[in-house]
């Protein structure tokens, strides 16, 4: 038996203006079978959570220089 699918998320490189998404949601909603497309909007959530990856991959990255010297 083989498993079925409901949906699939789409993760963009950059976050995008709104009215430059609206091309791309018509194109997917043009593909066989897809219902509904929705944005998912950047919120100041995703800010921190991006600030805090950006400075742990810093810190790594002094880290790992300072135990090379």
């Amino acid at each position: 038996m083989t498993n079925r699918v409901k949906g699939f998320t789409v993760t963009l490189q950059r976050d995008i203006r709104e009215d430059d998404f609206q091309r791309i949601k018509e194109a997917v909603e043009m593909i066989v079978g897809v219902e509904h497309v929705e944005p998912s909007i950047v919120t100041s959530a995703d800010f921190v959570v991006r600030q805090r990856l950006k400075h742990d991959i810093t810190r790594n990255i002094l880290k790992v220089i300072d135990e090379t010297k």
